[in-house]
């Protein structure tokens, strides 16, 4: 069943570093008519009605890939206006930072949709520039340069 994405939506979303500081892990999507090659996404999702961000993130990660969140640390909020397969979508992202525990496996790991769906787990490069494919939301790559700097 397709995304009803007909109104604004509030996300949660991390960018959790490995333990060098170098990358971080992130989701492999399919790709769309605006990204032929596919995309990536930082891990989290919806804010669920009654639920505060940080709660949400923590839940998230844990329905996605059984993991725990350490030293959550909110980075910004982000507005993003975006197109997928030319259909317009609208969120307000509060994007964190912090510990994977455990971290994900640097080859083979997934994650599992609310929809059930099963996508790809792989670590990006906290220096977005030598990235081939997007990052979504596109704030975060920057982000991962300034997190980069602050490790070091």
């Amino acid at each position: 069943m397709p995304l009803d994405r007909s109104f604004i939506r509030v996300k949660t979303m991390l960018l959790a570093p490995d333990i060098d500081g170098t990358a971080h892990a992130v989701s492999l999507n399919q790709p769309t008519i605006e990204n032929p090659l596919g995309y990536h996404r930082l891990v989290g999702g919806s804010v669920e009605l009654g639920e505060t961000h940080r709660h949400a993130i923590r839940r998230e990660v844990r329905e996605e890939l059984g993991a725990d969140v350490h030293d959550l640390e909110l980075l910004e909020v982000v507005e993003n206006i975006f197109l997928i397969d030319g259909v317009v979508g609208h969120e307000v992202v509060f994007v964190h930072t912090g510990r994977l525990d455990p971290l994900p496996a640097t080859t083979g790991a997934t994650l599992t949709e609310s929809d059930g769906s099963v996508v790809p787990v792989v670590w990006r490069s906290l220096d977005d520039e030598t990235e081939p494919l997007p990052l979504y939301p596109d704030v975060a790559g920057g982000w991962g340069a300034r997190l980069r700097r602050r490790l070091h």
